[in-house]
């Protein structure tokens, strides 16, 4: 039956087929060729996937998201890294390591990062004088620390599942999240002198201070959220609801750049975007849910321990595997599907879930870049109007850079559980 199943995907994501719904046939086509299941337990499992109370975070925050990007955020927080980075060599790519981790802080989605980063600093640095591809490699890394630096929608996702504090996971989130944004910055830096790319002028002081109140709104609103969050004020899904009121706040009544009427387009562009999330979740629930049925938990179980019963070298193991995966497939499908499978693995081998976690979703996050089916390439190549063929050399050296930084607090727990340590999480 797995070999069923999983032929079944194979071929259908070979002819394009969107995963989700890939996901789904693979299912019925398991469960048809099995025969002792009803096939509304598949719809079953699928309304049991999404049905959660932590999951309602996601489209609160994918809406905060959209109305922050909306009032002029995006720009802001440009300037004010522009200040700050733009005189190194390569200056506006720097600008967009940096933006990026400002505006992870905001939206919990290396998609809408890409979208409202990208969208800005690609154009921006074509006109400037920089390669298509670089661009494009530069702006598709750096927006995967939007779900590493909290808040972050996989980092929910995996919570609920593994049943942990997403608050500990998100503050173990942060350290990975810089380590990785310099790791970028100096892959950029060593680019552009091969490259002869510019530098910006140095900017004054006084220009720091007048884009760094600029954006002050945008850069408090992590604090705020982490903040209730560890002070018990409010739970990481009513986060989200704080989230979208200070977004509503600052664009309709500080910053006056929406309107109140401008709202509704934007909640449901944000309804479209959380459809599409928490459908991928229910087909990749019910699909996950099957594999459990047929024991592929077990065996991935009995094939790791028989190789290693050492928790750090299964641990690599894993993150092998994953880096693997993400060539191929896309990241919430892969987490959905091998989180419930590899979460009690760990336990088992007493490996700290919330530790795991993080280098989960990092090990996602690589391959939403790498070749053949990195979604965030794709992304920034459709905004540069350029193949990914054009940029397959270039994205390597920024990939390598980000693998780097996993297998450092992979093989560092302390690098990830130090500041979730220091609020007694």
């Amino acid at each position: 039956m797995l070999a069923v199943i999983f032929g079944v995907f194979v071929v259908l994501l070979a002819i394009n087929m969107p995963v989700a719904f890939g996901l789904g046939i693979a299912a019925v086509a398991g469960l048809l060729y099995q025969g002792q299941l009803p096939l509304n337990t598949l719809v079953t499992r699928m309304f049991v996937g999404v049905d959660s109370f932590t999951l309602l975070a996601i489209p609160f925050f994918i809406a905060a998201g959209e109305i922050m990007n909306a009032c002029g955020i995006t720009k802001r927080i440009v300037d004010f890294s522009g200040t700050l980075v733009g005189h190194i060599r390569g200056g506006l790519a720097h600008v967009t390591i940096v933006a990026n981790m400002f505006f992870a802080g905001i939206s919990g989605s290396a998609t809408a990062d890409a979208s409202a980063i990208g969208s800005m600093m690609i154009p921006a640095m074509i006109e400037d004088g920089f390669d298509r591809d670089y661009a494009v490699a530069v702006n598709a890394s750096a927006c995967t620390m939007g779900p590493i630096i909290p808040p972050s929608i996989l980092m929910v996702i995996y919570g609920s599942i593994a049943n942990v504090s997403i608050a500990s996971l998100f503050l173990g989130g942060f350290v990975p999240g810089v380590l990785i944004g310099l790791a970028l910055m100096v892959i950029a830096y060593m680019l552009a002198i091969r490259r002869n790319y510019p530098a910006r002028p140095r900017a004054s002081w006084a220009d720091v201070w007048r884009t760094f109140k600029a954006a002050l709104l945008a850069l408090v609103m992590p604090l705020i959220i982490l903040g209730g969050i560890l002070t018990g004020v409010f739970t990481p899904t009513e986060a989200g609801v704080v989230a979208v009121v200070y977004a509503v706040v600052v664009g309709c009544f500080v910053y006056r750049t929406i309107t109140i009427r401008q709202l509704g387009g934007l909640l449901v562009s944000a309804a479209i975007t959380t459809t599409i999330c928490l459908f991928v979740i229910a087909t990749a629930s019910a699909f996950a849910w099957l594999l459990a049925w047929q024991g592929f938990g077990a065996s991935v179980l009995s094939i790791l321990l028989g190789i290693s019963q050492d928790p750090r070298t299964v641990v690599f193991l894993v993150l092998g595997f994953i880096l693997v995966l993400g060539l191929f497939f896309e990241g919430i499908p892969v987490l959905v599907i091998f989180a419930p499978i590899l979460v009690p693995i760990m336990s088992r081998l007493h490996v700290d879930l919330v530790y795991f976690g993080v280098i989960l979703v990092i090990a996602i996050l690589v391959g939403s870049v790498t070749p053949p089916v990195g979604i965030l390439t794709y992304l920034c190549c459709s905004i540069a109007q350029v193949t990914v063929a054009q940029v397959f050399w270039v994205i390597w050296p920024f990939v390598g850079a980000m693998v780097a930084m996993l297998f450092l607090v992979t093989y560092f727990p302390w690098l990830i559980l130090i500041i979730p340590s220091l609020f007694g999480r």
